[in-house]
């Protein structure tokens, strides 16, 4: 159990970050860290009344390293306890970039859409009519879209820009439909297809079992909810030349979708050149390969 916090001390060491000593500066830097989130606050205040840009530069820096130790600590316990709630996987990826993000106004949101859409549901509608429900609302009414612009740009990696702008890749569109129809109990799964992301829509066995394997038809967020079949797969995984598999027409797990968001994101700042977060976003995929 760590030790309470000693305010003047955290002070104290805050009032030394401006030493010119590397070394110095280096051992503050250290021991701040090792004190965790609860020296932000004293952080960000030393921050709001420092005139040195160099100051400020190293106070965001600290900051930004104890919040991203937290977010591989929190990464890491959705991973091996709490992957089967795929929106908090999405809202940790989201914290990367925007750790202070208001995730009340993203499920507020979400909460409205779901209402809107649970009020045009009955239990004798065709897994095609609910589909076409979902996508008057989300993609008539909400407006969310495809990014094609900027499809490519970090922002479509983050849920609560996507929430926010209604634009997003084939990925965080899919995981928003997928959050949708699981607070509504529809049988909606993410299909991790190369170089794209769809979704099945499944049915139950003769037991009325949900069964995973009998994909009654495929989605396609990106492009507004279009509904596709198993032939359209064919071809797109023809047309890429490669071996067809399992994994290309049945849904993948949360935690399948999630790395792959990290990846998203990792090929994002790696083509705007941002070495620093393709590293630390390397740490972040690592955790998914540690038992």
């Amino acid at each position: 159990m760590n030790n309470p916090i000693n305010d003047n001390e955290v002070k104290a060491l805050i009032s030394l970050l401006d030493d010119s000593d590397k070394e110095v500066y280096s051992h503050i830097e250290e021991k701040l860290i090792s004190l965790g989130r609860e020296v932000i606050p004293f952080l960000e205040d030393a921050w709001s009344h420092a005139f040195d840009a160099v100051l400020q530069q190293r106070i965001e820096a600290i900051v930004h390293k104890i919040q991203f130790e937290n977010l591989l600590e929190d990464l890491k316990l959705w991973i091996h306890t709490n992957d089967d709630n795929l929106f908090d996987g999405a809202l940790l990826v989201a914290r990367y970039q925007y750790p202070d993000m208001d995730v009340s106004r993203i499920q507020e949101q979400l909460q409205q859409i779901k209402k809107e859409i649970w009020l045009e549901l009955n239990e004798n509608l065709t897994a095609l009519e609910t589909i076409n429900i979902i996508n008057h609302i989300l993609f008539d009414i909400h407006n969310f879209s495809g990014n094609t612009a900027n499809y490519h740009a970090p922002q479509n990696s983050f849920i609560n820009i996507v929430c926010e702008s209604k634009k997003g890749n084939p990925l965080t569109l899919g995981i928003v439909y997928i959050t949708l129809a699981q607070m509504l109990g529809l049988p909606i799964y993410g299909v991790n297809l190369p170089e794209h992301f769809v979704l099945a829509y499944c049915g139950n066995d003769e037991h009325f079992q949900l069964d995973k394997k009998n994909v009654l038809c495929y989605i396609n967020p990106f492009s507004k909810g279009t509904v596709f079949g198993k032939s359209d797969i064919d071809v797109f995984v023809n047309r890429l030349k490669i071996t067809p598999q399992d994994s290309h027409y049945y849904p993948c797990s949360n935690r399948d979708m999630i790395l792959r968001m990290i990846r998203n994101l990792a090929h994002s700042y790696q083509k705007l050149g941002d070495t620093e977060k393709v590293d630390e976003l390397a740490q972040m995929v690592a955790l998914f390969n540690v038992k």
